[in-house]
């Protein structure tokens, strides 16, 4: 992919990954042209002071919500590479505002889908969480859905150039929702709170999911969901990390909470490839290009769940993330 000569859009601009991904971008990789799209003036305002428009500069900045079609049109226009961020993501939030969750999460990509299609952008990467893996919560049923128009919407681009894919991870050190600013806020009482201390995580940093992504981009063929090999942590461990000298209460397990999250199941591995440093799942059936992919098919009974990781971050490795964080 020739970087300096495209544009691109990033839905949910604003946001912890957006933000990263932009500074990434405008640094290493120069963009004819970059778009941030989001719903948030003041957010923007901010990004803005941080990144002027000065003359010259690929930045461009445009309101808008993945709810509005004619928006995305708009936006899309002349556009080569959209990576797609925008969704509501709180758990508690999205039960209970559920129309809402699938209106941005579900409607938004079927829109987004649509617009790239129809205004001829090239690639279309998803961004989609562990969550949408056996989900047990509304938030984690969204992701899954938008996962699945992600993948078989590229049977509607027809003769078209258009591409989409989805990339699927876990938890993010220092994103907003987690639980990090959490246990420091926690900390200056000398209590915690903790749902259950048999809790594992998937975990990684912002720099280290906006790489895959932008990686995604670079070696996508269409219809992929790519998974990236990353380490788990014990809730217990990262507790330790941030407040070694704090009691912790355990309040019990969250309604939509799981013990352990998965990011490939038994079912999902038969079509999966492991490709060294990374997992690559193919649609089942894949009319729409011939993916020339080569790597090890995953073993019978593959799971690749955060209890059965092979890679754990210990208490030292933690404390080093959440202080690069």
């Amino acid at each position: 992919m020739n970087w300096q000569n495209s544009t691109v859009l990033l839905t949910g601009g604003t946001g912890s990954f957006g933000k990263k991904c932009a500074e990434i971008l405008l640094k290493e990789y120069r963009p004819k042209k970059l778009i941030v799209f989001s719903r948030d003036e003041l957010k923007q305002h901010e990004m803005r002071q941080h990144y002027p428009e000065t003359q010259g500069s690929p930045l461009r900045f445009f309101i808008g919500d993945v709810r509005d079609r004619d928006r995305l049109e708009r936006a899309f226009h002349g556009v080569d590479l959209v990576i797609h961020a925008a969704a509501l993501k709180q758990v508690p939030a999205c039960e209970y505002n559920p129309f809402e969750a699938i209106q941005t999460n579900v409607m938004g990509a079927k829109n987004i889908i649509d617009a790239a299609i129809d205004q001829g952008v090239k690639k279309v990467v998803a961004l989609s969480t562990d969550k949408a893996v056996n989900p047990v919560n509304l938030y984690g049923a969204t992701k899954l859905c938008a996962e699945k128009l992600f993948v078989h919407g590229n049977s509607y681009s027809g003769g078209t150039e258009t591409r989409l894919c989805c990339v699927r991870y876990g938890n993010v050190v220092g994103s907003r929702g987690s639980v990090v600013p959490l246990f420091q806020q926690q900390a200056k009482t000398g209590r915690i709170t903790m749902t259950d201390d048999r809790m594992t995580r998937f975990w990684l940093t912002l720099e280290q999911g906006v790489r895959f992504v932008i990686q995604a981009a670079e070696e996508m063929q269409g219809g992929e969901i790519f998974v990236p090999k990353i380490p788990s942590m014990r809730i217990t461990d990262l507790a330790k990390a941030i407040a070694p000298n704090c009691a912790i209460d355990t309040i019990g397990i969250r309604p939509g909470e799981k013990l352990h999250e998965v990011l490939i199941s038994e079912d999902e591995a038969r079509n999966g490839l492991d490709l060294e440093d990374r997992y690559v799942l193919l649609a089942p059936r894949h009319p729409w290009v011939m993916p020339t992919w080569k790597g090890k098919p995953l073993p019978e009974g593959f799971r690749y769940g955060s209890d059965n990781n092979t890679e754990w971050l210990a208490i030292p490795d933690l404390q080093k993330l959440i202080a690069a964080a």
